[in-house]
């Protein structure tokens, strides 16, 4: 419910949710962590304190959100995940984690998912 994830986030998730989303994803944590503009520094402070800024934890929730999506418009984890690795055309010829570091991207490459979902890929 969207009520109790905004109270999560606000929070801050804990640590092991970060870990959780680098093992789906299949990245490095410290690769992941920069995707998410965590520096290296802070991601051993998170790591320690174990709970991420409420920040840190809204991208987390992006970049899930990102990946359920992607594993659902091609029907598997893998290929979603390799998906959003991968530049697309769609993007500009921009790696699709890359583009959403913003908010904004992020609606990009969630729309770009949508629009392939129903065979309008462009």
């Amino acid at each position: 419910h969207p009520t109790h994830l905004i109270r999560r986030i606000e929070k801050g998730l804990p640590f092991p949710e970060l870990e959780a989303l680098r093992k789906n994803l299949d990245l490095p944590l410290e690769q992941l962590a920069s995707k998410l503009s965590i520096s290296r520094a802070t991601l051993h402070r998170r790591k320690t304190a174990g709970r991420l800024s409420p920040d840190e934890s809204d991208k987390l929730i992006r970049f899930s959100g990102l990946l359920e999506h992607a594993a659902s418009v091609f029907s598997n984890l893998e290929r979603g995940r390799a998906w959003l690795k991968f530049p697309q055309y769609g993007l500009g010829g921009v790696v699709p984690l890359d583009y959403a570091k913003t908010e904004i991207g992020a609606r990009e490459v969630d729309n770009l998912l949508g629009r392939i979902d129903y065979g309008v890929y462009s």
